[in-house]
């Protein structure tokens, strides 16, 4: 578990900006970009670091709440999108990661810092063949592609391995990381045929009690609460 004292200046970013994506999503606003002292406090290159990081849930209360993005949020998603693209050796997940924040600016009407509209997926093949374990992983770095109406090659591999996730989850519990949890907790809250003895619902208001000290988590879970309104009693 990371404390306060050994926090990089780039993770304690990335965790001030999602604090206010989950303030954004439990008052039903925007992301509030604008807030995070590491934009505004003319740390520019923290900033961005920051935003690509988070990736695509930087703009998840307006893809989650139906409404449209602050302007700033956009503007600094497409700056980061072209300060930091990634390097012809990045790894496939750097490469989905890019992709999913080029794809929700563009859903949101951004002009996504240039990129052609018709660029096909990159690559998923390789999820199908990792084990249970190591898929739990990649998925949950690859949370920010769980969301509605998702359509994409990683959303399709997710699919069509439930059960695996699932196993993932429990073991992600059993073992405390709280994080990668939530992750595979909200693309099992997304998926269909999660198997009602894994006890969903209660298993990510576990998490959400044992990883209160991370707002990482928080968005996930509050991401999952928002995809299966119906199943964790919403309204």
């Amino acid at each position: 578990m990371e404390q306060p004292s050994t926090l990089t200046p780039l993770t304690g970013a990335v965790r001030e900006l999602a604090s206010n994506v989950v303030s954004a999503l439990e008052s039903g606003g925007h992301s509030r970009m604008s807030a995070a002292p590491a934009v505004t406090t003319g740390d520019d290159d923290l900033g961005l670091a920051a935003v690509r990081v988070l990736g695509a849930d930087v703009l998840l209360p307006s893809v989650l709440h139906r409404a449209p993005p602050a302007p700033v949020d956009v503007a600094v998603c497409e700056k980061a999108v072209l300060a930091h693209p990634p390097a012809p050796d990045a790894s496939v997940t750097s490469r989905w990661t890019h992709w999913a924040m080029t794809r929700t600016l563009r859903r949101l009407g951004a002009p996504a810092a240039g990129t052609p509209p018709g660029d096909a997926d990159p690559d998923a093949a390789w999820l199908d063949d990792l084990p249970w374990q190591a898929l739990t992983h990649q998925l949950s770095l690859l949370a920010p592609l769980a969301v509605p109406d998702a359509d994409s090659a990683v959303a399709r591999a997710a699919a069509g391995r439930t059960l695996d996730i699932a196993r993932g989850f429990v073991r992600a519990v059993r073992r405390r990381g709280w994080l990668q949890a939530a992750g595979a907790g909200r693309w099992l809250a997304l998926l269909d045929d999660v198997p009602e003895t894994l006890g969903l619902d209660a298993g990510l208001e576990f998490v959400s009690l044992m990883g209160t000290d991370d707002p990482r988590v928080a968005l996930h879970l509050h991401a999952a609460r928002l995809l299966r309104p119906a199943r964790l009693g919403a309204p």
